[in-house]
């Protein structure tokens, strides 16, 4: 009940989501939900290692650091410029052409997105999109939806790319190229078709022209660098974490080490202070991935999770195929309601008691796939579906331009629909008539 009145909470945003799932761990805490240890006949002590330590039960610090590195990382390259850089190109190889414009915006986000996770993506992209769309002075509504639609799809791409690859990944035994092999290629393919969908959803406000050279007053992409040789450096850095990420199993040193190293040599080479690096980290959404650990690890220890799981693979009946339909179409449902980040992270144990019950075990199985490609794709479907949607949609509101919840749900629904129709057609292709 605690978790179901958390979830709720978190759903309908009647109250802010890190307090609501802070709120339900120390309910948990004080109904005695959390394991308690017996230090002597009279005194019981919470036992913490039960909720940050167990594997099973526990905070995965893991899942933590590495996003914790990519933050400092993203912190350190918003300095340089680089991603005013990228939208003023865009801007100026529009040549003033909405439809060009967009295009170019969604292949620059989807670019980014496979090495930053899609929340830090339209963070830094989208006040640039305003500000370029408020120059050119054309609609922005169409190219802000199409950075969100453009972030989840590229999220699908790589281990690091969208928070929830990040869960599914450390509990299943994803390697980073078994993303690049498995689901990079379902992130071209959609890719394509998004931008297809896009030019016909929006072709009515897209149709305008203007000259860039007037309204952007000389400025040039050149422009934003203010630190060229930096620049030069924190490439380097990140080509090698990138690299480092790909031979993680051949170098044998975790991906959140390698995130934390990156970080630490971006930091270094870069001069700035902790207060400049650690000021840009996103605290509330790591509090917040940490209490959800503990609301789903306290259902695991209840055995509520355990149940659901069996109940799961007893009505997959050993099928993968209908499992695979079902994770696609439920993950399309109860992701497109709430975050994909608390759905993935509650559903993770059942599909893991799901796989536990086929032949197949990590990259060979197609449940893990569907899981992957429902939780990362269903984030289009409505306004609150994914934290990058909400973050549009806040910067859009700050700046005067509100994009409103049914208006981007009604675009958000055809894509999702499309989408998930697609990758359903990939997984049934790639793991049952290739093979």
């Amino acid at each position: 009940m605690i978790f179901v009145v958390s979830y709720l909470l978190i759903a309908t945003e009647k109250v802010h989501r890190v307090a609501a799932a802070l709120g339900g761990v120390a309910a948990m805490i004080l109904l005695g939900i959390i394991n308690t240890a017996i230090l002597n006949d009279d005194l019981a002590l919470v036992n913490a290692h039960s909720a940050f330590f167990d594997k099973k039960t526990g905070v995965d610090w893991d899942v933590l650091f590495l996003l914790f590195g990519m933050m400092v990382i993203v912190s350190v390259l918003r300095h340089t410029g680089l991603f005013e850089f990228l939208a003023l190109w865009a801007a100026r190889a529009s040549h003033g052409k909405p439809i060009r414009l967009i295009i170019l915006l969604v292949l620059i986000t989807a670019g980014l997105s496979p090495i930053l996770d899609n929340v830090t993506t339209v963070l830094l992209v989208t006040p640039v999109t305003l500000s370029v769309c408020q120059r050119l002075n054309i609609d922005p509504m169409p190219h802000l939806i199409a950075l969100v639609f453009a972030a989840n799809v590229g999220g699908v791409s790589t281990l690091i790319a969208d928070p929830p690859n990040i869960i599914i990944a450390f509990r299943a035994g994803l390697t980073f190229n078994d993303f690049l092999i498995y689901a990079l290629p379902l992130a071209i393919i959609l890719l394509a078709v998004l931008i297809g969908l896009l030019v016909l959803m929006f072709r009515k406000q897209l149709r305008v022209k203007v000259n860039p050279d007037e309204v952007l007053d000389g400025l040039t992409p050149a422009d934003s660098i203010e630190d060229r040789p930096l620049l030069i450096k924190c490439l380097i850095i990140l080509a090698a974490t990138m690299l480092a990420f790909g031979l993680h199993t051949v170098i044998h040193v975790d991906l959140s080490m390698i995130a934390l190293l990156g970080a630490g040599a971006m930091v270094l080479v870069s001069r700035t202070t902790p207060r400049q690096f650690l000021g840009e980290v996103e605290w509330m959404t790591l509090a917040f991935f940490m209490a959800l650990f503990v609301l789903v690890g306290s259902l695991v220890q209840v055995g509520v999770i355990e149940a659901v799981g069996q109940a799961a693979a007893n009505l997959m009946g050993g099928n993968e195929l209908l499992g695979v339909t079902g994770l696609l179409v439920f993950s399309t449902i109860a992701g497109g309601l709430v975050d994909n980040i608390p759905y993935t992270t509650a559903m993770v144990p059942v599909v893991e008691a799901m796989v536990a019950s086929t032949s197949h075990r990590g990259a060979d199985s197609p449940l893990w796939w569907a899981f992957v490609f429902g939780a990362d794709l269903s984030g289009n479907a409505t306004a609150v579906a994914a934290g990058a949607n909400v973050v549009v949609l806040g910067v859009a509101a700050k700046w005067g331009r509100p994009i409103s919840f049914w208006r981007f749900t009604r675009y958000g629904l055809i894509v999702t629909a499309i989408t998930v129709a697609i990758a359903w057609l990939y997984t049934w292709l790639r793991f049952f008539v290739l093979v």
